[in-house]
């Protein structure tokens, strides 16, 4: 499955974005969907993940501003930050498994899209 994520850029502080993420040729039937991101200098960590029934988990430095959602008859998954900070900075990647509930390790993961660089101002 190859993964395609988009939606960086250079934002604002206090603005919103929205990232996509697609399966090229596929839904993602079948599939659990985790959120990550590599802030500089430090190690890539998860951020969110949605399971196949569309429940979320997501890390407690990004609780009530981060939302990812889905639709399984169609891609792409999609995560939607608002209220950005500076401290959001970073390279954010979607990543998929093939199962029903995501994992909060990255080795838990299949496939892995490029990563998009959101760049925060102040």
């Amino acid at each position: 499955v190859q993964l395609q994520a988009s939606g960086g850029g250079l934002v604002q502080a206090g603005g919103s974005l929205r990232f996509s993420c697609a399966a090229s040729g596929r839904t993602f039937g079948g599939y659990a969907l985790g959120w990550f991101r590599q802030a500089p200098g430090k190690e890539r960590a998860f951020v969110g993940g949605i399971s196949w029934s569309g429940s979320t988990y997501y890390a407690d430095s990004v609780k009530g501003r981060f939302t990812i959602s889905r639709d399984n008859t169609k891609t792409p998954v999609y995560l939607q930050i608002t209220s950005l900070k500076p401290e959001d900075t970073a390279v954010y990647y979607c990543a998929a498994r093939t199962g029903y509930v995501y994992s909060l390790s990255q080795d838990g993961y299949n496939y892995w899209g490029q990563g998009t660089l959101v760049t925060v101002s102040s």
